[in-house]
């Protein structure tokens, strides 16, 4: 008769509900092949009729047509009334939509009189008289000053869960004077506070928080809500609108510290020596970056932590990195095995901006973390500052979306559109939310629509772009004049409170302006240089052989019953006896080194793409047995660890995931943190977490990170996106001992490299970039013996081991880095060289300078230092090098270059074009540099400066 998915309209829909109807009431009153299709089927309109069929009595004369309009206007006034409501404070007119309308459902008021409340369904059938009366409530509910956005939601149960929440004004605040008078209290100090700001400081940028004051209430609701739930620290991400005022009022930061950021800045440093107060390594942030914390005391006598994360300008790029502190924030990583997560420990609250939520990709992909195992918070509160203007983009010329948030529904994330300037609303808004999150651990958006008072900055001018929207704007009053005005014709408060209100703020912000800073952040105080460092990363990394090949067993032991798949198992069977050939590949050598630094209570966490496998098939940290598929990871199960071990294969991202790995780190200095490229090419997609947070964190905000960058390089002939991780752009990067840049030869220099890192966490942590190699993972000369693990320790600069006996003979001395010298010492070149030696450049930065003199100097009859990459000229270490091998060789030594010539392409993207350059720079190394013709381009490559 009909189809289960059959869409029925009109007539034929009011037939088929009569019928159905019948049927319910008496199987046997409609026709066989009508109940057979019934039997089967069930309700052929589940959405309008469930309710109504399920829980009232029908009347004994209906119109079916009419109940059917009534149950669908009902069902899209719930999905859609966010289309009619009232969310423009300055008045704009909602858009509506005609599925809203009595008339569209060919209904009047006087129909919906006449029908029962259960049409309508839902909590408020059972305290309506009818039809009508229920309609009402819901439309008051829908479409006032709250766009409920739920559609999106795909579990039933979580969707009838918000329904049933906001249908029985679970949240609403009702008549609480106490309350109001203490959110009328709340509003005079946001709003005092800019005011007082823009008497005081006129000119200055801090990017005000007015039109959209609410969020400061907003976040006091959410937090002490979230305590009352067990949260017991919270992460906040902001850009610059408002960020001020959250410091201010949210993270109590004291008014004089953030006045004497206006009085000073940076300018009390005029006249001061560099090396009185440090100008030269540390540089501080504008005062709408800075991050802050604070312990807040709650109701319940306990104390939570609450941080602020520093924030660039690239304004959604901290999303990822409070995530990171958060998920960091509830694991436990003291006992072996898998870190320990408790997801309500923290809680992550993001604030975006209306026209950057849509407008940087880093949203998606924070958003995409959300639910994924290595990466998940138990849910995010996100709000969206809707000032309902990009600088000086209207909305029409940002997005393509209806809404700012429109983004979150593609990942089922539940929505509320309200109003800035309701603040029983808003108050509303932040209780669904955090119930929400505590209840279903999931994220939950709430787009907060004001506007903005003034311009971006306090010194632009807004009229000059949006003249009819500042015209209104100026005439329109503050939320806290609008519900002061409500407060007092209710008499809750008096006119002389309200100013009374007002006065003892401006009081407490005069007295600041007036007082010193005493809190121990002052300017100066900022400016004070660190302690020059020692050289932390010299601690001992060798380990005894006993302890070696006892690790190594452990690490091959697996449950009983479990198979690996064989190819793979004959390959890891192979490391039982490495250590007896002296074959430790690099892969191998990474997770003996784990296990040690487990095994000495560190805990470990790394990440990236396909990084369980390995790229190139090199690691298999986690093992999968080939009957169940049952994961299995050796490191979480060897009896030495006294840390946990988490591997995760990331999302393909590199941005959001390493902004999170970043996070992590600054929350959980303690911790080894690791994060992989599947190339090292692919690195330049994180480039804005490279030079705003990784490189120049601790010089603008003190935030210190340990975070470890694999990035896989090296020329094999693969082309301009299978070559080179740029090591150029992090040699421009690393200034004032931020970080480490390390290129090692063998799986010895990186078993040492990873101990040492490890080790130096708790004394001097930095940022380390490792270039990891491709082909070198098992090549022979790449290898390690176990007295190299045993008995050596990272070398910066490593010497030709023939320097004994080749010394006297040596007119040219090759400096390299990496993959070269293995191509270099692989050559039939390298044996009849008798007069040139190679000496390996492990670390590029801090710059080795005394090493390579020592081997310089082992050299008497040298009259040459030739620099060997296979990068372009332009690229590579080349340009870094040269510029201090000039400065430290003494003058009668010649410098040059050999490599590529410049390029605007990382490498050639054909095997034969590379074979042939990169024979011709092994040829040069050794002998007299030949001239060179590629695709009709003449490059000569030198070997003196």
């Amino acid at each position: 008769m009909w189809g289960k998915n059959d869409k029925l309209y009109g007539l034929n829909a009011g037939l088929v509900a009569e019928l159905y109807l019948r049927y319910l009431a008496d199987p046997s009153s409609v026709d066989p092949s009508t109940r057979a299709y019934f039997d089967r089927v069930g309700n052929p309109f589940p959405e309008e009729l469930e309710e109504l069929v399920t829980q009232a009595e029908l009347p004994t004369e209906i119109d079916v047509l009419k109940i059917v309009g009534a149950a669908r206007l009902a069902r899209l006034t719930r999905e859609y009334g966010h289309m009619a409501a009232q969310l423009d404070p300055l008045g704009t007119p909602p858009p509506g939509d005609p599925e809203l309308e009595l008339d569209t459902h060919g209904l009047t008021e006087a129909d919906l009189e006449k029908l029962p409340a259960s049409v309508v369904g839902g909590p408020l059938a059972q305290t309506s008289r009818n039809a009508l009366e229920a309609y009402r409530k819901l439309r008051d509910i829908y479409c006032g000053s709250i766009g409920y956005d739920f559609d999106q939601v795909q579990d039933s149960k979580e969707r009838d869960w918000l329904r049933d929440m906001v249908e029985s004004r679970r949240f609403a605040i009702g008549d609480d004077p106490e309350f109001d008078r203490k959110l009328l209290e709340r509003l005079s100090e946001v709003e005092t506070f800019e005011r007082f700001l823009h008497r005081y400081f006129p000119g200055q940028k801090w990017f005000s928080i007015e039109g959209l004051d609410m969020l400061i209430p907003m976040l006091d609701e959410i937090i002490s809500r979230a305590a009352e739930s067990g949260v017991r620290e919270v992460v906040i991400g902001i850009a610059h609108r408002g960020r001020l005022n959250v410091m201010a009022h949210i993270l109590e930061q004291p008014y004089e510290k953030i006045i004497a950021e206006f009085k000073h800045g940076l300018e009390h440093t005029k006249g001061t020596s560099n090396t009185d107060v440090g100008v030269d390594s540390w540089t501080g942030d504008v005062k709408y970056h800075l991050g802050a914390t604070l312990n807040l005391k709650t109701n319940l006598g306990c104390t939570i932590p609450i941080t602020l994360v520093p924030n660039p300008s690239h304004l959604e790029h901290v999303n990822p990195v409070v995530e990171g502190r958060a998920r960091a924030a509830q694991e436990d990583r003291s006992l072996p095995g898998p870190p320990r997560q408790d997801e309500r420990a923290s809680l992550a609250i993001l604030i975006h901006g209306d026209a950057a939520f849509p407008g940087q990709g880093i949203v998606a992909e924070t958003l995409n973390l959300s639910r994924l195992p290595g990466y998940r918070t138990g849910g995010t509160i996100h709000i969206i500052a809707n000032n309902q203007l990009g600088f000086t983009t209207e909305p029409s010329e940002g997005r393509s979306t209806t809404y700012a948030g429109d983004l979150a529904k593609g990942f089922e994330i539940p929505t509320v559109h309200v109003n800035a300037d309701d603040p029983h609303a808003c108050i509303l808004t932040a209780r669904l939310a955090e119930t929400y999150r505590e209840t279903f651990r999931k994220d939950f958006m709430i787009d907060l629509i004001g506007y903005r008072r003034y311009g971006h900055n306090e010194s632009d001018e807004p009229s000059f772009t949006q003249p009819l929207m500042y015209e209104k704007i100026r005439k329109h009053p503050t939320v806290r004049e609008i519900f002061a005005q409500k407060l007092i014709q209710r008499g809750i408060v008096s006119t002389e409170e309200v100013q009374a209100f007002v006065s003892k703020v401006e009081g407490k912000l005069r007295r600041a302006m007036q007082a010193e800073v005493e809190d121990g952040r002052s300017p100066e105080s900022e400016m004070e240089l660190l302690e020059p460092e020692k050289d932390h990363f010299l601690q001992e990394t060798k380990v005894s052989r006993e302890l070696i090949a006892e690790i190594n067993e452990s690490l091959l032991s697996l449950p009983e019953g479990f198979e690996v798949h064989p190819k793979l198992w004959r390959t890891l069977a192979r490391r039982r006896d490495a250590l007896e050939r002296g074959e430790i590949d690099w892969g191998h050598a990474e997770t003996l080194a784990f296990a040690t630094i487990l095994m000495n209570g560190t805990p470990i966490r790394i990440s990236g793409q396909d990084t369980e496998r390995g790229t190139f098939s090199q690691r298999h940290m986690v093992l999968h047995d080939v009957k169940t598929g049952q994961r299995y990871i050796p490191l979480q199960a060897i009896p030495q660890a006294r840390a946990s071990f988490a591997i995760y294969n990331s999302p393909l991202s590199e941005n959001a995931v390493l902004g999170f790995e970043y996070g992590y780190s600054t929350h959980a200095p303690e911790t080894l943190v690791l994060w992989e490229a599947q190339y090292g090419d692919f690195v330049n997609g994180a480039q804005v977490m490279i030079d705003q947070f990784i490189v120049s964190g601790q010089a603008k905000w003190r935030q210190k990170s340990g975070l470890v960058l694999l990035l896989p390089h090296g020329y094999e002939g693969q082309g301009p996106e299978h070559s080179s991780a740029r090591i150029e752009r992090f040699l421009q990067l690393a200034a004032n001992d931020n970080i480490r840049i390390v290129y090692p030869s063998n799986a010895a220099q990186y078993f040492h490299l990873l101990r040492r890192q490890a080790a130096s966490l708790k004394s001097s942590p930095k940022p380390l970039v490792v270039f990891t190699p491709k082909s070198l993972l098992r090549h022979p000369l790449a290898m390690a013996s176990v007295e190299d693990l045993v008995d050596g320790r990272f070398q910066k600069v490593i010497d030709d081991p023939r320097s004994d006996d080749i010394a006297p003979r040596v007119n040219r001395i090759i400096l390299c880095s990496g993959k070269i010298y293995v191509d270099l010492v692989s050559s039939k070149e390298y044996r009849e060289a008798n007069h040139v030696a190679i000496a390996r450049v492990e670390e590029l930065y801090p710059f080795p300078a005394r090493e390579i003199l020592q081997v310089v100097s082992r050299y008497s009859a040298a009259k040459e230092v030739v620099w060997v990459q296979e990068e372009p000229r332009n690229m590579g270490a080349w340009n870094y090098i040269a510029l201090r091998l000039r400065k430290i060789l003494d003058p009668d030594i010649n410098l040059g270059y050999i490599g590529r010539p410049d390029r605007a392409s990382p490498a050639e993207g054909s095997v034969t074009l590379h074979n042939v350059q990169q024979s011709r720079i092994i040829k040069a190394a050794f002998g007299e540099a030949p001239d060179i013709s590629i695709s009709g381009i003449r490059e000569t490559v030198r070997h003196g400066s």
